[in-house]
């Protein structure tokens, strides 16, 4: 008798173990999904607000580029303190270079944008490094006007390299360039290690 009822004893702890165990991995799995899908989400949603943020009104001055999805509003750019080019605070936005042509002009124009902004937020650029030579980009101005480009060439330069050619045509064509950082981040510096430059003619 004590043997049977010890028999049962055990079974009905194994069955409750079990029972528990199974709970706690159901629990677990809930917990781990529930999470998943709200990171999933909360990418979706700085994604999507990126995305927003680009799209340009019909009357602003707006660089597109279908291939890589950019409709971004363009700010005017100058110098920075050390003599560069000065770069947009937005990560959404890009900027022409203000002491050279407007796209369309004869010469150069140059657009620079941001790559890899910080917290993981996506910036106008990330995807720059895609484009290939035949892709088109346009710009429309405040007043509708679109002007069309053609990708010819991309090139990655240091940092540090002098490049004449980024601003500078002698052929006395219309031409416009877009630049962007790329290479490993200097903490130090606070910048990457090169340059991205697509460059681009007009059709």
């Amino acid at each position: 008798m004590q043997l049977k009822i010890l028999s049962k004893r055990t079974l009905l702890i194994a069955t409750l173990s079990g029972i528990i165990f199974f709970t706690v991995l159901l629990l677990i799995f809930i917990l781990k999904n529930s999470t998943k899908n709200s990171f999933i989400s909360s990418i979706e949603n700085v994604v999507t607000f990126s995305e927003q943020k680009q799209k340009c009104s019909d009357s602003q001055f707006c660089l597109k580029i279908p291939s890589i999805k950019i409709d971004a509003p363009i700010k005017y750019i100058g110098l920075a303190t050390d003599g560069t080019m000065g770069v947009p605070k937005n990560p959404t936005e890009v900027a022409l270079f203000s002491l050279g042509p407007r796209p369309g002009e004869n010469g150069t124009a140059v657009i620079a944008g941001h790559y890899g902004w910080k917290n993981s937020t996506p910036a106008v650029f990330d995807n720059l490094y895609k484009l290939q030579k035949g892709d088109k980009i346009s710009v429309k101005n405040e007043k509708g006007v679109i002007t069309n480009f053609v990708v010819r060439e991309i090139k990655i330069y240091s940092k540090d390299e002098a490049v004449p050619d980024v601003f500078n045509s002698s052929d006395l064509k219309a031409h416009l360039n877009l630049i962007t950082c790329t290479g490993i981040w200097n903490k130090e510096e606070k910048t990457r290690s090169e340059r991205l430059v697509v460059f681009t003619d007009k059709e």
